[in-house]
């Protein structure tokens, strides 16, 4: 009897598994990020109520997925992987990731993007590739233009305003002369940064010193160079170094009284006196949400899907910085401050963001639309052929 029953249980156990794939032929979904972050918090919200809107996941399953849990789904699964702000791992979870079989490669971050895409396109059936919060897609290599690429990767393309972005520097101090960044040679994101901090600030006639580091024991350093030679404003742009280095350029900063900006709203949580750029990361997530579940219904081709480009500016402002600083905001940036810091609270001064209400008929066919504004035709193939060939000559 006992030997009956070991037998049974050990094809119990050889039968279970076959039994639970045969069933589980769901979408899987790998979300694959640099590290955990408030940008990639802000987003995960708009690509969650896209896909329970398109009834995708639950409402339960909904709590799992806002906790960072994998799901196995209804219709759909979902795991998690983190390369704890390290590149070198980067490698290794998308090795790991493709090993698992994942149908959907959801990327954030240029780092994971770049290197996904490097790592994908060697492969004959490689799986797709949606990517979202990456600032520089086509600097980075992960594509040449909005239609010009790899026919498994789309995504949405983060375009920070830089231009208005410097602008604030004339605005906070009418008299500025020479303005001060920093950047890390290693990130594509932080000399894409800097190039453009560089051309619009030469554009407005002004003096643009660079200081370059190699980790963030070097920000200290950088900040007094960058005072020594006198610039009288530092403007941050979005390498990871700099950007969550802001307290240790801080440090350095406040023996010059200089004001700190950063090129994201929320750098004013590390203490920037202000920050202006993309605010809209909500948006972003609604964005790739779109595209995943189109793709998942079918009734999205990822190679005739352009990259999205959307533009947005946020401006925020830390009151506690500057007044520790001495500094007087100017009131025109403050009057359009969508987040302040005063007293040690964070006051949002924006309205939450969330999607309209409207029939799972009525999303669709809004999805649709603005997909079908995204196709790759052939005329805009060839017009942004044109413009790369007319850029390279």
């Amino acid at each position: 009897m006992l030997r009956r029953m070991i037998l049974a249980f050990t094809l119990f156990l050889l039968i279970v598994p076959l039994a639970l794939a045969a069933d589980d032929d769901n979408p899987t979904i790998a979300f694959l990020r640099y590290r955990a972050s408030g940008t990639e918090d802000s987003a995960k919200p708009g690509i969650w109520d896209v896909l329970q809107a398109h009834e995708l996941i639950s409402p339960s399953e909904r709590e799992l997925l806002d906790a960072n849990e994998d799901l196995n789904g209804e219709h759909i699964n979902v795991f998690w992987r983190d390369a704890a702000s390290d590149v070198t791992n980067i490698n290794a979870m998308v090795e790991e990731t493709l090993d698992r079989g994942a149908d959907i490669l959801l990327t954030f971050s240029t780092p994971v993007t770049q290197i996904t895409a490097n790592i994908t396109k060697e492969m004959e059936d490689p799986p797709v590739l949606l990517f979202a919060i990456v600032s520089a897609p086509y600097s980075a290599g992960i594509a040449d233009s909005s239609c010009i690429k790899m026919p498994h990767v789309s995504g949405t393309h983060v375009t920070i305003p830089y231009e208005q972005y410097v602008g604030l520097s004339q605005v906070q101090l009418p008299d500025v002369q020479t303005i001060g960044t920093i950047v890390d040679p290693a990130q594509t994101q932080s000399v894409y940064g800097v190039s453009q901090i560089t051309r619009f600030a030469e554009a407005l006639g002004l003096t643009v010193e660079v200081a370059s580091i190699a980790s963030a024991a070097d920000l200290p350093q950088a900040t007094a160079s960058l005072a020594d030679k006198g610039a009288e404003i530092l403007m941050i742009g979005a390498g990871y170094t700099e950007s969550s280095g802001i307290p240790a350029i801080l440090g350095a900063a406040s023996d010059y009284g200089i004001p700190v900006f950063g090129v994201s709203p929320r750098m004013i949580y590390h203490g920037a006196v202000v920050g202006a750029g993309f605010y809209d990361f909500y948006g972003e997530g609604v964005t790739v949400g779109q595209m995943i579940a189109a793709y998942i219904n079918g009734t999205l081709d990822v190679s005739t899907t352009a990259i999205s480009s959307r533009v947005d500016l946020g401006v925020a402002v830390n009151l506690d910085t500057a007044e520790e600083f001495g500094i007087t905001v100017a009131d025109s940036i403050l009057d359009s401050a969508v987040m302040v810091i005063e007293g040690g609270e964070l006051n949002v001064l924006s309205e939450p963001p969330g999607l309209p209400e409207m029939t799972l008929e009525e999303r669709i066919a809004e999805d649709a639309a603005f997909l079908a504004e995204l196709a790759c035709t052939p005329e805009r193939i060839a017009a942004e052929q044109a413009e790369l060939d007319a850029a390279g000559e």
